[in-house]
């Protein structure tokens, strides 16, 4: 783009009538989904009254991660992060009343991406929708859910291979869809610094574009309608001067890469796409107000420069490192991108930066430690080596407990964290019970219902060839997309479409990357970090024990492990042996794992609001096993009411984001392991000794 002809320095022209022309904003969405696809649908049709331009859909994650509702490892997961969608019906109840030929959809769904938009396609296709006239994205990008996510399901190779049969399948059959859209956004929360952002997200879009050209699927003269298909979905934090560099730098690297790897020529199919969600990462528990301003900072940066702005915009809610934000929570954020793009002048200029030598100069040193990055990992054979080795999430580790590490000591500032701590009581929160939306639970128990329903009145011969069919193709290397509509047509639930391919590609474990972490806090004398170390090892020889053990678990679904990765590196940092087996694990398997492993305190994180279910099991298939002796505690995004509840029940402590000091963390664990073994808590001893 460049700036709009005008007065000097880029005033604009009035048209006649003495009104100036205006850009079309960009899509405006909200992320949303939950309980059931019927509720979700209500939810849609409000927020799409209500301004918003195109829908954003969140699943649940038992539908990510390609489990039925009734699957022993959805268990609390049903309809808590997202939507629940388990076959053709769902999908539905989800849509019901909304015309799909004539809505933008975006689908956060990656690992079951084919699967979803097969459905999303019958759907349309029962309304009578041309399906050439669809548009929307499904994100599909699979190489940040080993890194980040952890929604992943198969190997890296099968995993490629869908990805590249859903392109090649959408650019004869759905040219307008994005069938995958690159996310830099959740390895910025994983840790990412600008640069490795950048870096990362290219090297993906690089291992996708060369895979579907390597395929022979789609003939080289197409090659640019499948660029020209490829969308970016990004973070934005609050550095916002840096992040709209980041923008400008992705924009110039696309450019690039398209240009001189894919030989594409046209400069339309070689524009840089992307929508953006803001920073939740940075959202707040202490004073969640300041969540306001820094949702508002983060939005100018994709929005302030017109030639680096985003295609859509989807912004969290002020409350959502409390729980599950309200329909007025999000109603909230879409206002705010209302009046920036309605009532500001904003879309009326060009390019504001051009010209900016701080912006051109910060754009140029973004753009020069990417291709650094990107140069390292092509030699290591791409992207996927680059996973399979642990050199990215070991890089994403690191850079994670770095930032963590400036925030504990000051040197990055968070105001109503680590500093400016002093407040009002706050309106907002003054009943945290009504602060937040809840699930009820009883609408797991009815999905439960409904999805055996549909089993039983669909036709199971057809639903099982229609299966027998698909793992016959997945062997074989066709397409995989005919078979999948086939599935969906025949009523195949989103578990047995997911299996029958896990019988013929296996699963996968992606590498955790806490064993290749450095050392981020340093024990320095008289430090923190030195006490807890100090700590741990008298506790471990009073116990008799050559070390500590802390097994940091994950039960359920939830794949956000950034929160247990750095307890885990810290933990080891402070002299644990520390016991992590990475995400997706049952109950059964971290208590068989406690009592085999013979360690001391077992810490469970969980941020997808089943807390309340899983813990309480994990805590009471301990006791069933004999161990007693063994504290439980419990990190994640838990309200109030419940952490008093898992209390109560006997859990020995709850963090929230509210406890961001690590090494503080792991002198409480310490504590807590003193006080299950009836020893004298360690700030006694301390300060017996030193008397």
């Amino acid at each position: 783009m460049t700036a709009r002809a005008g007065g000097p320095e880029g005033a604009p022209t009035a048209a006649a009538g003495g009104r100036v022309p205006r850009d079309r904003p960009w899509l405006m969405r909200t992320y949303a989904g939950h309980s059931t696809a019927s509720d979700s649908n209500a939810l849609y049709r409000k927020n799409l009254a209500k301004g918003q331009t195109g829908l954003s859909v969140a699943f649940d994650l038992p539908t990510q991660t390609g489990y039925d509702s009734d699957h022993i490892l959805a268990r609390g997961e049903v309809g808590r992060v997202g939507v629940p969608v388990g076959h053709v019906g769902d999908m539905r109840a989800l849509f019901d009343g909304i015309p799909l030929e004539q809505t933008n959809t975006s689908m956060t769904i990656n690992a079951t991406a084919m699967w979803l938009l097969a459905l999303y396609q019958v759907v349309a296709e029962e309304q009578g929708a041309d399906i050439a006239k669809l548009t929307g994205t499904t994100q599909n990008d699979i190489v940040k859910e080993y890194l980040s996510r952890g929604t992943h399901v198969f190997p890296p190779g099968p995993s490629v291979r869908l990805i590249t049969d859903m392109i090649a399948y959408t650019v004869g059959n759905i040219p307008k869809w994005n069938p995958i859209n690159i996310c830099s956004y959740h390895l910025q929360e994983a840790g990412a610094t600008p640069v490795q952002e950048i870096a990362y997200a290219m090297c993906t879009a690089i291992e996708v574009l060369d895979a579907v050209r390597d395929s022979g699927q789609v003939p080289a003269e197409r090659m640019g309608e499948v660029v020209a298909r490829i969308s970016f979905f990004v973070n934005a934090g609050v550095r916002f001067v840096e992040e709209m560099c980041k923008m400008r730098a992705f924009g110039r690297l696309w450019e690039k890469v398209t240009r001189e790897r894919y030989g594409i020529e046209d400069a339309k199919q070689r524009q840089f796409r992307y929508g953006v969600q803001v920073n939740s990462l940075g959202l707040t528990e202490a004073q969640p107000e300041n969540n306001v301003q820094r949702i508002v900072l983060e939005m100018l940066a994709v929005t302030l420069s017109k030639d680096a702005r985003a295609r859509a915009v989807q912004l969290p809610a002020w409350n959502e490192a409390l729980g599950l934000p309200r329909p007025w929570d999000q109603q909230w954020s879409l206002r705010i991108q209302q009046v920036l793009a309605y009532e500001s002048d904003l879309l009326e200029y060009g390019d504001i930066f051009n010209g900016s030598e701080v912006i051109e100069a910060k754009t140029a040193d973004l753009l020069a430690g990417a291709e650094a990055e990107i140069a390292k990992v092509l030699e290591m054979g791409g992207v996927i080596p680059a996973v399979e080795s642990g050199y990215l999430k070991s890089n994403l580790v690191a850079s994670h407990a770095a930032r963590r590490a400036r925030i504990e000591s000051g040197e990055d500032r968070i105001i109503g964290v680590n500093c400016f701590d002093t407040t009002e009581e706050s309106p907002l929160t003054a009943d945290l019970d009504t602060a937040i939306m809840v699930v009820d639970p009883a609408s797991e128990q009815s999905v439960l219902n409904a999805l055996e329903a549909w089993r039983g009145q669909r036709d199971e011969p057809a639903a099982l060839r229609a299966l027998e069919d698909l793992k016959t193709v997945a062997a074989t290397g066709d397409n995989l997309m005919p078979a999948t509509l086939v599935c969906a047509r025949a009523g195949v639930t989103t578990g047995e479409w997911a299996f029958a391919l896990r019988e013929v590609f296996g699963e996968y474990r992606a590498p955790t990357g806490v064993g290749g972490a450095p050392v981020a806090v340093t024990a320095e004398p008289g430090g923190e970090l030195a006490a807890v170390r100090e700590a741990v090892a008298a506790t471990a020889a009073e116990l008799g024990a050559g070390k500590l053990r802390l097994l940091v678990g994950k039960p359920g679904l939830d794949g956000h492990s950034n929160g247990a990765e750095q307890i885990a590196v810290r933990a080891r940092d402070a002299g644990f042996e520390v016991v992590y087996q990475g995400i997706r694990l049952t109950p059964e398997q971290i208590v068989s794992a406690a009592v085999a492993e013979d360690v001391h305190c077992v810490g469970l994180s969980i941020l997808s609001g089943a807390h309340s279910e899983l813990v309480p099991d994990v805590l009471h298939r301990l006791r069933r096993a004999g161990v007693e002796d063994v504290p439980v505690i419990v990190g994640g995004i838990i309200p109030a009411a419940d952490g008093e509840a898992l209390k109560a029940a006997g859990i020995a402590a709850v963090f929230t984001p509210k406890d961001f000091g690590i090494t503080t963390i792991i002198g409480r664990i310490v504590d807590e392991i003193r006080l299950a073994n009836r020893l004298q808590p360690w700030t006694s001893c301390t300060a017996a000794s030193s008397s």
